[in-house]
């Protein structure tokens, strides 16, 4: 099997899908049968000292292949698809460097989307304007600025939930700014080409089945000391105001730590997150035509094989 020559399109593999699909230990077998190092696709497994919320490979997974994109930037440290696109770029060109391939895992479509073709060209943010709009959701409720954006970007809102701020928060700085929908920017960007060649792999299973798997993993991580985890970044002094804990599994977790959840009910509301941004995650994928979708628990040769064509129509 060959890297390719060093002037062609240098290749990328890409392995996505939903939360609990499976990538990590696939990525991690994979990684037994071909000459490939794995770029993490998580916009929250780049936080250091959050382990089980993140669900981030374990000891053993991190040592049996070299990764990359995990554990670069604090809790409090501000991290942005510009700066996965950079970093990661970075670590594809020293993976090339070594004649090795770079596996890129993960669930983030944006930052998967940011790696391969580059960031869309919006204009910069407007700290004025964002705190205006902050404050419009605070006083008038949950779901204000996601209602705002339905009548303004549908198809950008239909991706986001209604904690989702960040982003419907950038959707509509990008409307007000500029008077284009981002969703149609992000349209016109996908069409662009890559500078690598690509095969992009997606993991998907039996809905119900991928439920159940989620909602198992919750327990597994309060098994394995979620809740000592969120309290240690506390004692740390790490506000719980601040963006990487306002995530699903730690904004819960800090409620029940203050007494304002019972645990059952933190749970619950994991479980519940979770499944709904799974489910936002396969929209995301789903608009993505080249992906070959997979099981990934039946179908490894398959896998194998699609890899090696790949490789050899190069």
């Amino acid at each position: 099997m060959s890297c390719g020559d060093k002037h062609k399109r240098p290749p990328v593999l890409v392995l996505c899908g939903p939360t609990a699909s499976g990538k990590t230990g696939l990525a991690v077998r994979l990684a037994k049968h071909l000459p490939v190092e794995i770029v993490s696709a998580d916009s929250r497994q780049v936080y250091r000292q959050m382990d089980i919320g993140t669900a981030k490979p374990s000891p053993e997974e991190l040592s049996a292949v070299p990764h990359h994109l995990i554990d670069v930037v604090d809790p409090a440290e501000n991290f942005t698809a510009g700066d996965f696109c950079r970093l990661g770029r970075d670590a594809l060109f020293d993976i090339r460097k070594r004649e090795r391939v770079p596996l890129v895992v993960g669930g983030t479509g944006l930052y998967i989307q940011a790696l391969l073709y580059g960031l869309v060209d919006v204009p910069a943010g407007d700290a004025d304007l964002r705190s205006l709009l902050l404050r419009e959701e605070q006083e008038k409720g949950e779901g204000a600025l996601l209602r705002r954006l339905q009548s303004v970007d549908p198809i950008l809102a239909a991706r986001l939930a209604p904690g989702d701020l960040v982003r419907i928060v950038r959707g509509l700085e990008v409307y007000e700014l500029s008077g284009r929908r981002l969703s149609d920017v992000q349209a016109e960007h996908a069409g662009q080409g890559s500078p690598y060649r690509v095969i992009t792999l997606g993991l998907n299973m039996d809905r119900e089945a991928l439920y159940r798997r989620i909602d198992a993993r919750v327990w597994q991580m309060l098994e394995a000391g979620l809740v000592q985890e969120v309290e240690s970044l506390l004692r740390k002094g790490y506000s719980p105001s601040c963006k990487a804990l306002q995530t699903i599994g730690y904004r819960e977790i800090i409620q029940f730590i203050h007494g304002n959840l019972s645990l059952e009910e933190a749970v619950r509301l994991i479980q519940r997150d979770t499944r709904r941004y799974a489910k936002r995650q396969l929209t995301w994928f789903n608009k993505v035509k080249s992906i070959i979708w997979l099981d990934s628990f039946g179908e490894f040769a398959k896998i194998l094989k699609l890899i090696d064509s790949f490789f050899n129509a190069a």
